[in-house]
Parts: C-alpha cells; sequence; structure tokens
C-alpha cells in the first residue's frame, strides 16, 4: 500500500487513534501493561515455508484487532498486539508461546496456521491455563478446553462434500491422494479413504513430501502412471506452488485430470500465477467471490489496509473469525480469564464474510458452510457448489462421530 493511501485508510477508520499506525509492540517491564489496554499475542509466520498464507493472517489480525478498537475495545479497555514470529517451525512455535503466556502474560494467542504448530503450542497454553485461537482447518481428532477452534474446518466440513461431488458431478471414481509429510494431510486422507469406500471411489495412490518440498517431478509422473482420474491434495505452503507448477510442465490439464485440494487459496494461486491452477478446485468455506454483504466489507477493508492488489482467503478470513468470536465471548463474560472465555463462547453466532457461523458449544469448534470453488483466469475461484446452510462440526468424524453421536461431548475427551 502507498504511504499516502494507508494515511488515509487508518484516519478514515479510526486505525491510526487506536495504534495500528504505530508499531504494534509495547513493552513495559515485559508484562507491566497500561490500565486501559489489554495484551494479546499474534503468532503467525512472517518468514519459512507457510509464511506465503501466514503473513496475511497477522495482517488480518492486526486489522480486525484495530476494528474492535475503533469501536471501543473490550471491555472498555484497548487492545495491544504482541506481534511473533515463529518462522514456520514448530520449536519456535512453542518458545513464542511460552514468552506470550509467561513473560507478556497474554490472555489468549491468536495463532498458529499448521497441525504441527498447533500441537507443538498446545501443551504450553494446557500447562499455562492458556488460551490458542486457532483458525485453520485440520484433521479433527482433537477438542481441548484451551484452544477456541473459530474458523476451524473439519474433515466433514471440507470432504463430505468435495469427494461426493467429484464422483457425481465430474463421474471421476479414481483419486490420487498427495500430500505433505505431516498430521494433517494424513489425518485428511485417512478420513477421505472411508468416505471413498462408503460412495465407491477407489484410491489408488496416497503420497507424501516433506512440508516445504519443491522437488515434485517424480510425484508428478507417480500420479501419471497410477491410473488416476482426480488428484485430492492436500500440500500445504509453498510446496503448493512448485506442485501446481510442476503439474503444468508435465502437460496437465484440469479439465482432463482434474484436481481439488483442501489447502489452496486464493493467495497460493497469485503466488504461482493464475495460470497454474485454472480449472483446478479448492474445497473450503469461504472464497474471496462469496456473495455477502459482510464479504463486500471485509473484502473493501482488506484491501484498503494490505494494498488494492491483495487477496482474502479462507485462512485470514477464519483469523477474522477467530479474533471477533474472542471479543464477543470476552464482553457476554466480562472476564478475559480463558475458563471464562470458553464457558461464554459456546452458542455464540458471529456474521462473518462466509455467513453466519457458531461456536458448537459441545466443542468450540464452528458451525461452516461448505463450498467448492474453481480457479478462473484472475486467480479467484468461482463456487460451483454450496449447502444451503453451515453444517455441524464434527471433528471425530473419522472414527465414526455423527450429529447424534458426539464425542467431545459424551466421551468428554479433553473437554
Amino acid at each position: 500500500m502507498k504511504n499516502q493511501d494507508r494515511r488515509t485508510f487508518l484516519k478514515a477508520s479510526g486505525l491510526a487513534a487506536v495504534g495500528l499506525a504505530a508499531p504494534a509492540i509495547l513493552r513495559l517491564g515485559g508484562k507491566a501493561w497500561a490500565a486501559n489496554e489489554i495484551p494479546v499475542g499474534i503468532m503467525y509466520s512472517l518468514t519459512g515455508t507457510t509464511a506465503i498464507v501466514e503473513k496475511s493472517m497477522n495482517q488480518c489480525a492486526q486489522m480486525a484487532i484495530a476494528e474492535i478498537n475503533a469501536r471501543g475495545g473490550v471491555l472498555g479497555r484497548q487492545l495491544r498486539a504482541i506481534i511473533e514470529d515463529p518462522a514456520s517451525e514448530p520449536r519456535i512455535y512453542s518458545e513464542k508461546a511460552r514468552k506470550l503466556t509467561i513473560e507478556d502474560q497474554v490472555p489468549v494467542i491468536f495463532g498458529c496456521y499448521t497441525t504441527a504448530s498447533r500441537k507443538a503450542v498446545l501443551p504450553v497454553v494446557e500447562r499455562r491455563k492458556g488460551l490458542l485461537v486457532w483458525p485453520t482447518w485440520y484433521e479433527g481428532e482433537e477438542c481441548s478446553k484451551n484452544v477456541l477452534y473459530a474458523g476451524s474446518a473439519v474433515p466433514n466440513q471440507q470432504l463430505e462434500n468435495s469427494l461426493p461431488w467429484l464422483k457425481k458431478s465430474l463421474g471421476k471414481n479414481k483419486v490420487f491422494i498427495v500430500g505433505s509429510d505431516y498430521a494433517f494431510p494424513r489425518g485428511m486422507a485417512k478420513t477421505s479413504k472411508t468416505i471413498c469406500e462408503r460412495i465407491g471411489m477407489e484410491v489408488v495412490g496416497d503420497e507424501y513430501l516433506p512440508l516445504g518440498h519443491t522437488e515434485w517431478a517424480s510425484m508428478v509422473s507417480k500420479i501419471g502412471s497410477s491410473g488416476a482420474d482426480v488428484i485430492f491434495s492436500n500440500v500445504v505452503g509453498d510446496s503448493i506452488v512448485a506442485f501446481y507448477r510442476e503439474l503444468r510442465n508435465q502437460g496437465y490439464d484440469f479439465d482432463k485430470l482434474p484436481l481439488c485440494s483442501s489447502t489452496t487459496t486464493e493467495v497460493e494461486i497469485k503466488a504461482m500465477g493464475p495460470e497454474y491452477a485454472l480449472g483446478s478446485y479448492v474445497s473450503l468455506p469461504y472464497f474471496q467471490t462469496v456473495d455477502t454483504p459482510q464479504n463486500k466489507v471485509f473484502v473493501e477493508a482488506f484491501k484498503a489496509y494490505a494494498g488494492a492488489d491483495a487477496v482474502t482467503h479462507a485462512a485470514m478470513e477464519a483469523v477474522y473469525i477467530g479474533v471477533n468470536m474472542w471479543a464477543m465471548a470476552a464482553e457476554k463474560a466480562g472476564d478475559l480469564a480463558p475458563e471464562a472465555i470458553v464457558a461464554s463462547v459456546g452458542g455464540l453466532s458471529f456474521d462473518a464474510p462466509q455467513g453466519k457461523v457458531t461456536v458448537d458449544p459441545d466443542n468450540l469448534h464452528s458451525y461452516l458452510t461448505p463450498r467448492i470453488g474453481k480457479t478462473r483466469a484472475d486467480g479467484l475461484l468461482d463456487v460451483v457448489d454450496q449447502y444451503a446452510e453451515p453444517l455441524v462440526p464434527l471433528p471425530y468424524s473419522s472414527v465414526g462421530e455423527t450429529a447424534e453421536k458426539r464425542v467431545c461431548a459424551t466421551s468428554g475427551a479433553t473437554l
């Protein structure tokens, strides 16, 4: 954003008055905060393999905080962001989480993108009785009383719509599952196989490469010789760019060999060049093109803040949901304590850019609207399928959880 444009945006939205134009970190003896301020942690990677998406998540968190401050803050106090860069490394996520909870004594951390990073932070917030607001879609099989999974899609909200749609609408029956090598892609593959068996799709491949891997020639060749008629991708971070480019370099056309991803967003498509993703599909609850009044405001606000060429995407929209849900829960509780937030957040609804989002009190996950988008020439995605209503989150669908038989509510799994 040009300096003058940024100053105009800050002035018009009231953000300059609440401090976004100034440095976000305030250190007063490490933990001595002004009486009218609430320190909150922001922990998204600004460097490393997942910075491709997390940089904009960081920006969106700051924008959401500034908007809340412009409305009067939380419990009459202004939010002051302490920004940490965990550099896409789980070990550093853990270190930064300890700093934020022990030294800075923040009541909440907005952060993490990969399951590996969340798993590194989880023991810290549970031991310190803190709260992590986690935004990203993930493999499920978790429900911690120290995590608000606001905006986080779980497998039933990404796979129960997409795999049957690929079979019914595109006539595809042989799927090659490919992903980065860690818990999320493997968890998604586990649930995908269960769904494929139920609907009569054959899984002809299930392969992984390390997170951050950039050499995809052998994998693409393996996909080509597998007999697959559709690819389902759980590839993460900047590896997405390399993977899509290699598919095109080897001559694959997504009209002939469709690809559907659970992870690729507008920001990775922009980074790779839209021509490499043209015609591919994505299953996520949010795209920049979602037609709601709230999304029009959201897109305009983010472009005003980050620049006219900035794109919005599902991960950052989930950040926006999480920050706002936490603020709503704090106001309802009249308290910042994590246990008070958890007690008050269940059942709260937020008119998000994607539409109405409600926190499920049974598991602290969110009712979200499943959507499938198809990438077009400008790098945005046209919605080709969506549910009429938000779908119940079932984080344990991989082990048979249903809307009638809830795991977190009945077995007490952490909650």
